[in-house]
């Protein structure tokens, strides 16, 4: 059998392992990054190959917990991509206003960098106390990073950065309180925050949503995976709601790209239409 075949299958018994004992899905997951990071996780165990993770998966908790941290973290930064937040300032948020109440999604919301970047630009438009803003992940350890909302002052100088590139009215440090190398966001920033587990490939929609933003989540799946994510977001978002991706992912080619009209096509803003 050719060794890449084999490799595959192993590929195979490991994503169904994972589902079957733990209920997460990957097995449509784009397979490039997803095997780079399978063998990241067999060489740092010392595994001779791919399919001896399998009884550790079934049996082995504290292994089970560490391949799903590897294998779907991931990296996030506050106010990433400073112009798409100038783009939101400028063509979402004015509309967004105009609500009596807002509901946002942040799906994949990994660290919670972008979640706080979104309640802090809402406090600064003055609208924050009219949102609830749900954060949802996979991964309970990522979620549990984002509640706490700690991260290093190191790279808290480079969120100071992308805030004043994105338009930022104040000055970051009002947002954060510094203590032993460490910036704890300010309790009253997660006001309005409901943190929750939320799988993509598997769980339902998240509904009556006025705006939805997933940045580089889907980048990460196969095509038939993001266009089943692509319509639960589309039965989460409301009619003129607004769906937010990330610089590489588009809707375009998708089951739901004749709904949408794009508002910024760099930065990916999309605004559903009314239905006809």
């Amino acid at each position: 059998m050719p060794e890449k075949l084999a490799e595959k299958i192993e590929v195979d018994l490991v994503l169904e392992a994972i589902y079957k004992r733990h209920g997460y899905d990957f097995r449509n997951y784009a397979r490039s990054s997803l095997m780079r990071r399978l063998h990241y996780v067999r060489q740092k165990s010392s595994l001779k190959r791919l399919s001896d993770m399998i009884p550790l998966v079934l049996y082995d908790e504290a292994f089970a917990n560490q391949l799903l941290l590897d294998i779907s973290v991931t990296v996030t930064e506050m106010f990433r991509d400073p112009e798409f937040f100038v783009e939101l300032r400028s063509l979402v948020i004015p509309l967004l206003k105009t609500y009596p109440f807002v509901k946002i999604w942040h799906a994949g919301c990994a660290t919670g960098e972008e979640v706080y970047s979104m309640a802090v630009l809402l406090e600064e438009e003055g609208f924050y106390d009219r949102v609830q803003i749900y954060a949802t992940d996979m991964n309970q350890e990522s979620l549990t990073t984002a509640e706490e909302g700690i991260y290093p002052l190191e790279s808290i100088r480079k969120f100071t950065k992308n805030y004043q590139k994105s338009g930022g009215k104040s000055s970051f440090s009002d947002y954060y309180h510094a203590k032993y190398q460490m910036g704890k966001m300010k309790e009253d920033l997660k006001r309005n925050i409901v943190f929750s587990q939320h799988n993509l490939a598997t769980d339902n929609a998240f509904g009556e949503m006025h705006l939805i933003i997933c940045r580089n989540v889907l980048i990460y799946f196969d095509k038939q995976l993001q266009n089943q994510v692509y319509q639960l977001f589309n039965q989460s978002l409301v009619p003129r709601g607004f769906l937010c991706l990330g610089s590489k992912e588009s809707i375009e080619f998708s089951d739901i790209q004749s709904q949408y009209e794009a508002l910024s096509s760099k930065w990916r803003i999309f605004r559903k239409q009314l239905p006809l």
